[in-house]
């Protein structure tokens, strides 16, 4: 009996993975991200705003659009440092956030 209910018990607090842990690689925490960490250089949000804060730093609609943006070369660029931006150190999740939300702003 009291096997049975520490079984019920235990039972009760294990959740199915997706009620586990809230999914954090969304366009939306991209676009909190982008606002966070990008803007002070880029332009993060859509067509209404018309430069970049540097004029050396893309758009992210303009890099949405561009032939060779794809989710692969995001999430590489995103990984690598480079000499004009910040040395971010992103996490995984935050990469495919960016990289979500970047991949969404090409049908704005």
């Amino acid at each position: 009996m009291r096997r049975a209910l520490f079984t019920i018990f235990a039972a009760g607090f294990v959740a199915p993975a997706s009620l586990a842990a809230p999914q954090v690689n969304t366009p939306t925490v991209g676009a909190h991200l982008a606002q966070t960490l990008c803007v002070q250089c880029h332009a993060v949000g859509t067509e209404a705003e018309k430069h970049s804060a540097d004029p050396q730093a893309p758009r992210f609609v303009d890099v949405a659009h561009m032939p060779s943006t794809t989710e692969l070369s995001l999430k590489v660029f995103l990984r690598s440092s480079h000499r004009n931006m910040p040395d971010f150190m992103l996490a995984p999740d935050e990469i495919d956030s960016l990289t979500a939300y970047v991949l969404g702003l090409r049908g704005k």
